[in-house]
């Protein structure tokens, strides 16, 4: 019986460590591989962006007002995600998300000297885990 039961316990922490690892690796995974071979990030269309981001976009356009005060600071991409630019180069923008009772995990981050016409903006939904980059 004694035994049985190390068996049992044996089974349900391997189960257990195999189940963390399913759940993790992904994540891991996509963060890291986010960029792709070329240097290059996935595009998505402006049009795939969920209505709360392409609301954000287009208030970029327009100069805001922008709804958070972190919304148009400076975005250091610590993460190296994005291509390497000078500090400064790059401001976030907080993407609504419904429910959420703080700015939640989705930006877009663009890139460029003049904010209302950026050089490239990228949407993350993972708070900076990846990126890809908008295209119109």
């Amino acid at each position: 019986m004694l035994k049985a039961v190390a068996t049992r316990a044996r089974r349900a922490g391997l189960l257990c460590v195999l189940g963390v690892a399913f759940v993790v690796s992904p994540v891991v995974g996509h963060a890291r591989n986010s960029p792709s071979t070329d240097g290059s990030l996935t595009p998505i269309a402006l049009a795939e962006l969920p209505p709360q981001g392409r609301a954000t976009y287009a208030l970029i356009r327009e100069g805001g007002p922008f709804p958070y005060e972190k919304d148009a600071t400076v975005f250091g991409n610590r993460e190296r995600l994005l291509p390497a630019q000078q500090r400064g180069y790059y401001r976030e923008y907080t993407v609504r998300t419904p429910g959420s009772r703080n700015r939640g995990a989705r930006r877009i981050v663009c890139g460029g000297k003049q904010p209302r016409t950026p050089d490239a903006c990228y949407y993350t939904s993972d708070h900076y885990a990846s990126f890809r980059k908008i295209v119109e």
